[in-house]
């Protein structure tokens, strides 16, 4: 999985999000970062770049600068290593119709707002657990999506402690 950032010409930090496409088996029509199955051979980085190619044709040059939390989904027990990788601006990007609906420009200043951002606090046996929510451009992003977002932004102002 990939987490593309990329400040535009007015120094605002964008997050680069997907609407997965509405004919998808599964998560259908949810915002999620760029990512899928890694193919043998390949490394967790490898099938990041790959994935954000496929989906969204990204072919600006990525510096990765880090790694997010890695997790388990709790509904697929996939498993997902997030990277965050910085882009040289705003990225030419093409949706892949077999799999992306729509491509977001997210500003990290929406992100941040407190209409935007909810914490609630899930029971899922054995422990109960905290789930992040994003309400975007009418989509509500939770789960996986919710947890590196939040991870993300608690990584890129070091004041997100919510």
């Amino acid at each position: 999985m990939l987490a593309p950032v990329y400040e535009d010409e007015q120094g605002e930090l964008h997050i680069v999000l997907t609407r997965r496409a509405s004919h998808l088996r599964s998560h259908s029509g949810e915002v999620s970062f760029p990512g899928g199955g890694q193919d043998e051979g390949e490394t967790f980085l490898e099938t990041a770049l790959r994935e954000a190619f496929e989906e969204i044709d990204l072919t600006d040059p990525v510096e990765v600068i880090g790694e997010l939390d890695h997790l388990q989904t709790v509904t697929s027990r996939g498993f997902i290593v997030p990277f965050v990788g910085l882009l040289p601006g705003r990225p030419d990007l093409l949706a892949s119709p077999q799999e992306v609906a729509h491509i977001l420009h997210v500003p990290l200043s929406e992100l941040l707002l407190d209409e935007v951002y909810r914490e609630e606090r899930w029971r899922m046996p054995p422990v109960e657990r905290p789930l992040y929510f994003f309400e975007l451009h009418g989509d509500t992003v939770w789960g996986a999506t919710g947890f590196m977002l939040h991870n993300l932004l608690a990584l890129l102002t070091d004041t997100y402690t919510r």
